[in-house]
């Protein structure tokens, strides 16, 4: 299953896996709003209303209770709370879920089946499950499929969130995550923590910290009046972007830390030029699969720029705290010291391996390459896998005869992210931005392709083309937000965040559409 994931265009190297797994027999399901040109792969494409996720995965995991075809002995041995969840999905009959969600009852079914069926079946997601105001219970939703199935832990099955950047799961794993140490170390448990704070000879804060979202609520209410942002483009990438610059403006200090002057950097009082560390400086990182693979140093960074290490080190000593100048390498050893995950990485096994993946607790180990086989084991090793209730809820910014369209923001196969790394660069795939509409839509309204139009939501207004695009069902629209300085889409997208993960509902936007005067059409 292909949930919420465009991967032909956002992760194009793993896609290429996944052609390889369908050429030898394995049956793809694409479950997502648009027909995506991976969705034209796909055995089946189950074509979602934005937002319903949930509301499907209840009916699929009801369906296969239904039918008696849920793993029941893998249940009782590895899981806790089955009996609250299917309580929970007994409403979500395959007729309800059409309704709710656009997808035939059918095709649910056959779903249904074939995933519970499958000797083995993986579930891979990104941001169209994730950038919702029901975010995490979205993943929660997936997770209670492949526990009820047994597809996890097992070679061949298993839960994929496919990662948008090279290194996003190493960054979970050092901490940078607001109520974890690394290594996942919860910074609220006083054993943990008073590991870390004997070995950096500092107190460190009890409570957890707060995520991104929550700081520009702190922003907004003055408690948040600096900020030091790293390799981050807020001031192109937030929700309502309009009130985030407004935020960044008015903070007493702002320095930004970063290979380009970005948007966001013309707001900072300081900006640090930091080294490309991928090919200007040594160090570690970590990929889907949990592998970790050396960086090394294969060019001078230009000009003032230096490695991040480098920067925070010197920031420290100017601070009154010196560091010295620790090697990329020795800053590793002391993480392994202090994450048992990690311990048994030492750069000479990462160089002997070619890689390791953690959990690796000790230099005999080689690495895990099964992240949860532990539920297989007899007995079982660890706690008991939960089961969670997940109630659909529909997006926060609703359909009205005032904002009648839905909006989404993708991804194109030739830019990235706010374009920081991309749009300086010439593309043969490249396209103007535009807001993507139904053919069928543009008729009713009235509106050419390649017309001029004004898109307003509840929070603003911008002017783009509107492109007819025949993947589109009535009623959707997309945009990228890939180029600001064409089309700013995050001045229209909703804020409002997941109080789970924090992440704003990027991916549900309520607009409508007005045809400019002519003069504005012609500029």
């Amino acid at each position: 299953m292909l949930w919420g994931s465009n991967a032909r265009n956002a992760h194009p190297i793993f896609f290429h896996h996944v052609l390889k797994g369908v050429y030898n027999g394995a049956r793809l399901y694409a479950v997502d709003p648009r027909r995506t040109s991976s969705a034209e792969w796909a055995d089946v494409w189950l074509g979602i209303d934005v937002g319903s996720d949930i509301a499907l995965a209840n009916a699929l995991g009801r369906e296969i209770l239904a039918a008696g075809l849920e793993n029941r002995a893998f249940i009782e041995h590895a899981t806790i709370n089955v009996e609250l969840y299917e309580k929970t999905v007994e409403p979500y009959t395959l007729d309800y879920a059409e309704q709710l969600t656009g997808v035939p009852a059918a095709a649910i079914r056959e779903l249904a089946h074939r995933y519970a069926e499958a000797d083995r079946a993986q579930i891979c997601w990104t941001l169209g499950i994730t950038e919702h105001h029901t975010g995490v219970d979205n993943v929660l939703s997936l997770i209670n499929l492949a526990l009820l199935t047994g597809h996890v832990g097992r070679y061949g099955s298993g839960l994929n969130p496919l990662r948008g950047q090279n290194n996003v799961q190493g960054g979970g794993d050092m901490g940078a995550i607001p109520n974890k140490l690394p290594g996942f170390k919860d910074i609220e448990n006083d054993a943990e923590r008073g590991r870390f704070e004997q070995a950096w000879g500092v107190p460190l804060p009890a409570n957890r910290g707060w995520h991104l979202s929550e700081m520009f609520e702190a922003m907004d209410r003055g408690e948040l009046r600096a900020a030091y942002i790293m390799g981050e483009n807020p001031a192109e990438s937030e929700a309502d972007v309009a009130h985030c610059r407004k935020l960044l403006d008015g903070l007493d200090h702002l320095v930004v830390q970063d290979i380009f002057l970005t948007k966001t950097a013309e707001y900072a009082d300081v900006v640090f030029p930091a080294a490309a560390d991928w090919c200007e400086a040594d160090g570690t990182v970590t990929n889907s699969e949990r592998r970790v693979q050396r960086t090394r140093k294969a060019l001078d960074p230009p000009g003032q720029a230096w490695p991040d290490i480098t920067i925070i080190t010197e920031l420290a000593k100017r601070m009154g705290h010196d560091w010295g100048n620790p090697t990329a390498e020795q800053a590793w050893d002391e993480l392994r010291s202090l994450s048992a995950m990690h311990t048994g990485m030492s750069y000479r096994r990462l160089d002997e391996l070619g890689g390791i993946q953690w959990p690796c607790p000790d230099e005999n180990h080689p690495g895990s390459a099964l992240l949860h086989e532990r539920l297989w084991a007899d007995p079982l090793e660890g706690p008991p896998a939960p089961f969670h209730a997940c109630e659909w809820l529909p997006p926060i910014d609703t359909l009205t005869e005032q904002f009648p369209l839905r909006m989404t923001t993708v991804r194109r196969l030739d830019s990235y992210n706010t374009g920081v790394q991309t749009d300086g660069y010439s593309s043969p795939l490249w396209e103007r931005e535009s807001l993507r509409i139904s053919p069928e839509d543009a008729a009713q309204l009235g509106f050419d392709d390649g017309e001029r139009v004004l898109i307003s939501s509840r929070r603003g207004a911008i002017e783009a083309p509107l492109r007819c695009d025949p993947s589109l069902r009535p009623g959707l629209t997309w945009m990228t937000p890939h180029a600001s300085g064409e089309a700013d889409v995050n001045l229209l997208t909703n804020e409002s965040w997941d109080p789970k993960s924090g992440t704003s509902e990027f991916k549900a936007t309520a607009i409508r559409i007005d045809r400019l005067t002519p003069e504005k059409q012609r500029g």
